[in-house]
């Protein structure tokens, strides 16, 4: 009798994120998503707030034009950085012109820079759905992230992706945590 193939839901679906969002990041223009994020974290934080990005990796929707207009109206910025396995993400205050360097997993970083606690996060994603979960590489970091940040305050969290990362559902966790909104190109998701 030969063993059953272990059924890994979350990595076959990863594949097909990955497939999607290449797809996606090929043909769509980004330019309405980084308006739309611009217009959206304006509405829901003051100049002066502190707003989590990332350096895009891969073909994730790159929320620098945005991070940089936002710098220029007022806004502090940060970035994340992985101080190890199994922790929240940390974040570095960050300004346009700062050099950054390789971290983890090939995303860029901060080389210096104040230690900053984010007012509202843009969350990088692999695929979301309509419950506002989103598929994640697997590591954790982002969920262990909105956890701690949520349970001294109140958060906002962002996902940022193409429409073509819309997924029917994804597979969730009891640790996965939901995002208040995703903004894409074609408008703003809002969990239902």
């Amino acid at each position: 009798m030969t063993a059953a193939p272990l059924q890994d839901p979350k990595g076959d679906a990863r594949r097909r994120a990955r497939a999607a969002r290449a797809a996606a990041h090929a043909s769509a223009d980004p330019a309405p998503a980084l308006a739309l994020l611009e217009r959206e974290i304006g509405r829901r934080c003051r100049p002066g707030g502190c707003i989590a990005g990332y350096a895009a990796i891969r073909s994730e929707l790159d929320p620098r034009p945005a991070l940089e207009r936002l710098h220029e109206r007022g806004f502090r910025i940060c970035l994340p950085v992985v101080e190890g396995p199994a922790r929240p993400l940390h974040f570095r205050l960050w300004e346009p012109a700062s050099p950054l360097v390789a971290g983890a997993f090939g995303a860029m970083v901060p080389d210096t820079g104040s230690a900053a606690e984010p007012d509202l996060l843009i969350v990088p994603l692999l695929a979301f759905d309509a419950l506002g979960f989103r598929l994640g590489y697997g590591g954790g970091y982002y969920d262990r992230t909105l956890e701690t940040l949520r349970a001294r305050r109140a958060l906002t969290a962002l996902g940022l992706a193409y429409s073509g990362q819309a997924a029917a559902a994804v597979p969730v966790e009891p640790t996965d945590q939901k995002l208040d909104a995703i903004v894409t190109e074609t408008g703003l998701v809002l969990p239902r």
